[in-house]
């Protein structure tokens, strides 16, 4: 089996609409695919209406957070959608996305850049708002190459030249409302220290011990002594292990499928869940 745990569709900021995901999915020869919006289950029902067969899908949302003035990104998988506490807390998220970066752009002005909030609208389409909305806008202006290329301190990194902060879910409060709501807790890309500052492995021992099921290890973001000492560190507090691609479409170089998690820790997180369960494809529309 080949099951990616982690991907984004135009609810949030991919490239591919919901149904165009699972359909690339089937086609790039995955088993299961995990759809993962930022703070968003929107592309949900529209995934689940184009399901091939043969391609199972894991309904879940990556939930933005912040320890310590540190963001960092939870992925919550098969909780329920409608759990009021855990609805709420993501709509908290998302109504302060825009402000967010309508204040990004005001600061990319200031510091001489031509991109507009209009701009940033039109990328982003239907979408729930984000930096790579911004980063998009970057690049169509000529001011970077890449999307990768904003996330620096020039840029839209934390703590970056044109970087506004927005609500963010405690990491411990996260893990208790997914868990309210029947879901699976990994923490995203955990040590991808190219992105800014990242949690000390002390934090990740607390949220453990707070109920975290596992890390996402197998990552573009990490190189290969980071992923061994990542494997370590989930031994020793007994976390599952993940590996997925992070898949952004066309904003983002790497492939679906490009890594990949072990059938047997697919199978002990929906045998963990129990705010939803798997969808099996049945040939979509």
């Amino acid at each position: 089996m080949r099951i990616d745990l982690h991907c984004h569709s135009t609810a949030s900021d991919g490239t591919d609409s919901p149904a165009e995901l699972v359909r690339n999915a089937a086609a790039a020869g995955l088993d299961v695919v995990a759809l993962t919006d930022h703070d968003s289950t929107r592309g949900h029902a529209q995934a689940v209406a184009a399901l091939p067969e043969g391609l199972t899908l894991v309904t879940g949302a990556e939930l933005s957070c912040r320890l310590d003035g540190v963001s960092l990104h939870m992925l919550a998988y098969l909780f329920d959608p409608e759990e009021p506490d855990l609805l709420a807390e993501r709509e908290l998220v998302r109504d302060d996305r825009v402000p967010r970066a309508q204040g990004m752009v005001a600061k990319l002005n200031e510091l001489g850049v031509p991109v507009t909030w209009e701009q940033v609208r039109r990328i982003a389409g239907d979408g729930s708002v984000g930096r790579p909305h911004v980063a998009s806008a970057l690049v169509e202006a000529g001011v970077v190459p890449t999307v990768n290329d904003a996330f620096t301190q020039e840029w839209l990194a934390d703590g970056g030249r044109a970087f506004v902060e927005k609500h963010e879910t405690d990491p411990f409060t996260a893990i208790r409302l997914v868990k309210q709501a029947g879901g699976v807790c990994v923490f995203a890309h955990p040590a991808a220290a190219k992105r800014g500052r990242t949690v000390p492995e002390q934090a990740i021992a607390e949220m453990a011990a707070a109920g975290l099921d596992g890390i996402e290890v197998d990552h573009m973001d990490h190189d290969a002594e980071t992923r061994l000492r990542l494997r370590g560190l989930a031994a020793d507090l007994g976390l599952l292990v993940t590996g997925s691609s992070d898949y952004h479409g066309s904003r983002k170089t790497v492939a679906l499928g490009e890594y990949t998690t072990d059938p047997e820790v697919y199978g002990e997180i929906t045998r963990r869940a129990t705010g939803a369960f798997p969808v099996p494809g049945t040939g979509g529309r």
